[in-house]
Order: structure tokens, then sequence, then C-alpha cells
């Protein structure tokens, strides 16, 4: 395996997606605005990725516009399916859908959506760069940088951030162990029902939410 410039690009774009769940934290404050309008800005997001994606798949010319613009950024994959970005938005609208419940779920949201967006990045950077030991399309390599960056988030950015301790409480050192853990475990073994693989940008911060708020008590 190979790090190439364009993954690296590629992750820091994904990076980038960290505006959402600041949104789904903060935003309702900053914006003196309901939980729900995130939600309906989100699921707005949705609908217009989603059309982007059907119609680059059935009009040839707005295909190559769309390959000239974000083709070098694209697995070889995504010619024939959905984009990782539009997992991320669907993701983060599900978890936005979640953060309705109340602030600590809605603190929950962001700790699950941000572990996964920085984790994701970690595993894919450090598998690329260094990994030796493939676990099916993954590699042990990759997992443990996922894992190393949560770890590193829970304990010493999480706990600085405005308004996050006051909501969902602090850290422990087990609980950002087991978070960590189960980031890097769900991003290593993608979830398969028969022949189908669901994409891990579109569930595991959905899993990770909940068990956030479960934690939380």
């Amino acid at each position: 395996m190979s790090l190439t410039s364009e993954e690296i690009f590629r992750k820091l774009l994904h990076g980038l997606a960290l505006v959402l769940p600041a949104a789904i934290f903060y935003g309702p404050e900053i914006l003196h605005a309901q939980p729900w309008l995130i939600s309906s800005v989100l699921g707005f997001l949705l609908v217009v990725s989603l059309s982007i994606e059907a119609i680059r798949f059935r009009s040839s010319s707005f295909s190559r516009i769309f390959n000239h613009c974000f083709g070098s950024m694209l697995r070889s994959a995504e010619s024939t399916k959905w984009t990782g970005a539009t997992y991320v938005i669907g993701g983060s609208f599900f978890c936005s859908l979640i953060a309705i419940g109340g602030k600590v779920a809605a603190a929950s949201a962001f700790l699950g959506l941000s572990l996964f967006i920085l984790g994701d990045a970690a595993a894919a950077l450090v598998g690329k760069a260094i990994g030796r030991r493939r676990i099916g399309e993954k590699t042990l390599e990759g997992a443990l940088g996922c894992f190393a960056l949560c770890l590193l988030l829970s304990l010493g950015v999480f706990p600085y951030l405005p308004e996050l301790t006051l909501v969902w409480g602090h850290i422990h050192l087990l609980q950002a162990v087991f978070l960590s853990a189960l980031v890097a475990v769900l991003e290593l073994f993608p979830f398969r029902a028969g022949k189908i693989v669901l994409n891990d940008n579109l569930y595991v911060p959905v899993i990770v939410t909940f068990v956030c708020i479960l934690m939380h008590g």
C-alpha cells in the first residue's frame, strides 16, 4: 500500500467535515435556533448530494464535468458508486436527528461524528503509509493509528472544548479507551449483510453516538 498526494488531499477535505458535528452541537446556540433546523439543513444537503450522484450516473456530460472537478479525489470504486462525501452527510444527518433529543444527545453526536471523521482519516493515512498487516481491505497499523488519534482526542482535546464537558461530563480513561477501540474496530471490520457492505461513514457515527449516550447514563 502507498500513500498518495490524492489520498492526503482527500483526507484533508474529509477533515473539513468536522464542521458537521460542530454545527450539530454548537449551531443551535450560535444561531439561536432549534436543533431540528440543523437537521433540516443537513437533510437538504443530503438530498442535494443524492441528486448530484443520480445525475452523474445518468448524464455522461455531467459525469465528465464532475470527474474533471473532483476525479482526482475519487477512489476507483466511487466512479460507479456513491462518493464517501454523500455517506458522510448521511451519517451526519442521522446523528443530527438523534441530537434533537437534548443537549446530552447533541454532545454525544458531536463526539461520535468527530471521533469517526478524524479516526477514519488517521486509519487511511497510517494504513497507506506504513500498513503491512492486512485485515480484509484494511490494515492493523491503520486501526492502531485510528485508536491512537481517538484516544488523544478524547483525553487531550475534547475536555477543553467550550461547553462540551459541561454538557456531557468528563471523559474518563476507561471511557476514552473503550470509545477509541470501538471506533477502530468498527472502522476495521465493515458491516456485511450477505453481499451488501454498508459504508462505515453512514453507520459508525450513529453507533458511537448511541454508545456515548449510554455511557453518560
